[in-house]
């Protein structure tokens, strides 16, 4: 009689970390992770404090560039503006879009407004984010992104990911994508509205 209850609890626990699994599956979003963000309160292009508690209840999508760049940051941040049309023309609303600068020594908020207006980008919901030290921003993206962030000491190219990153409303990451020369936008709106139908 013990064994069948213990079988019983065990087919209980089993039953619910399937559930839980489920749960954690994102929402239908395929390949999906559940990296949390860490805390963080840093500076934008106006010198307004934008902090993780300001994001939460809404989606965004981050990405890691820096105005210096000569290579990969240029079609990231095209393709960011190009997603901001893009949620703009199909009305979807509601979506911030976070760049954090991954040299924030040079990219002050007065360089990074200049940057983001080479690029047409609108910033009621577009933050370019500074104002911290290089060891902040390369835990963030050690940490949150699982990616890297390195400024070597001989070099004022920063070495980083490429990939945008969707965030849940309760501070998630839950997929990265191409941010450079595949960048699935399609895909990643189709993913944005999942998160906002829940």
């Amino acid at each position: 009689m013990r064994s069948l209850k213990r079988m019983g609890v065990y087919i209980g626990i089993a039953v619910f970390a399937l559930l839980l699994a489920s749960c954690g599956n994102n929402k239908g979003i395929p390949d999906s992770t559940s990296w949390e963000v860490g805390d963080f309160k840093f500076k934008n292009q106006d010198g307004e404090m934008v902090s993780l508690d300001d994001l939460k209840g809404k989606v965004w999508v981050s990405n890691l560039i820096f105005t210096n760049c000569v290579d990969v940051c240029l079609p990231m941040t095209s393709n960011m503006a190009k997603l901001q049309k893009e949620l703009k023309a199909q009305g979807i609303e509601d979506v911030e879009l976070i760049s954090f600068s991954v040299d924030p020594t040079v990219d002050t908020p007065e360089v990074l407004k200049q940057y983001g207006g080479n690029y047409g980008a609108d910033y009621s919901n577009w933050s370019f984010l500074t104002g911290y030290s290089q060891e902040t921003i390369e835990q963030l993206a050690r940490e949150t992104f699982h990616t890297s962030a390195i400024k070597p000491e001989d070099n004022n190219q920063v070495i980083h990911g490429t990939s945008f990153y969707l965030v849940s409303p309760d501070g998630v990451v839950v997929k990265s994508y191409d941010g450079v020369k595949d960048f699935p936008m399609d895909e990643l709106i189709k993913h944005i509205k999942i998160l906002q139908s829940y």
